[in-house]
């Protein structure tokens, strides 16, 4: 964890609220930013277990729906994919999708009825991730399978800038995310700890798998960075940040010159033993 991190993590959270409301005009934007850049990663390690016809899947915080109607796909024409959230009006129907209005933190799920469940970037959100983590748990069939998309945001350098000013923004904007993430009731490092969390859960044969990318202008992680400084714009006030700011990283992250790391982005498998 960043210095940044600790010191706000030591602050402890003001408010525990998600920061993406799928009600809001930016929502949209939101969900197709972040399947540009990650869907073929989640979708690749879904592959890799096996989900096919007559699965019986469940997708957890399914935003815009875009790998709950790929489970669908997958699973038919016997198969059944639920999809929930807690304002699931996002997510467009279709043959062999279930749509819930659903609360992962208060709401129960069916024990040992799915044999595949996956969550993207949900409980990195959530103060009470480790029992949402047990209820999930609870929720896979003997042999099924959890899998867990979770950012660890605290990595995650510039590595080319027009300038020196350039460099000290993209950092200050960086540090600025991580404060507004954590006081939001987040936990920006989740996914560097999420496999631990999956075995001391009770899952056997806990596979994480890390990956990182180089940003440039044309990248769909620099494009969702770039949206959420509009789509976190209120947020970002609150930490300091000003309007000319925001609008100077979005000129940065659209320079022809600039480079970075993406975050680290950790995809987990865990299995529940038979």
């Amino acid at each position: 964890m960043t210095d940044t991190a600790a010191e706000a993590s030591a602050s402890g959270a003001e408010t525990s609220h998600y920061l993406f409301d799928n009600h809001s005009e930016h929502a949209l934007d939101q969900h197709r930013f972040l399947a540009a850049a990650y869907d073929p990663m989640t979708t690749e390690r879904l592959e890799q277990t096996g989900v096919g016809p007559g699965w019986n899947c469940l997708e957890v915080g399914a935003g815009g729906g875009s790998v709950a109607l790929w489970l669908a796909r997958r699973v038919a024409p016997t198969g059944s994919v639920l999809a929930t959230d807690v304002k699931p009006e996002r997510i467009p129907d279709t043959p062999g999708l279930e749509v819930a209005r659903h609360d992962i933190v208060r709401d129960p799920l069916p024990e040992a009825a799915f044999d595949l469940i996956h969550s993207r970037l949900v409980l990195l959100h959530l103060p009470e991730r480790i029992a949402v983590l047990d209820r999930l748990v609870r929720a896979l069939k003997p042999g099924g399978v959890l899998q867990l998309d979770e950012f660890d945001i605290t990595y995650g350098p510039g590595l080319l800038m027009p300038d020196a000013a350039s460099q000290k923004l993209y950092e200050e904007f960086q540090e600025a995310k991580t404060r507004l993430m954590i006081h939001a009731g987040a936990d920006p490092a989740w996914g560097r700890n999420a496999a631990e969390a999956m075995r001391r859960a009770g899952l056997v044969g806990v596979d994480p798998r890390p990956r990182l990318e180089l940003w440039d202008a044309d990248s769909p992680g620099a494009h969702l960075v770039a949206h959420h400084t509009r789509h976190l714009r209120e947020a970002f006030l609150r930490e300091g940040m000003t309007d000319r700011e925001l609008a100077d990283v979005r000129a940065l992250l659209a320079d022809p010159s600039f480079r970075a790391c993406s975050c680290a982005v950790y995809s987990v498998q865990g299995r529940r033993p038979t």
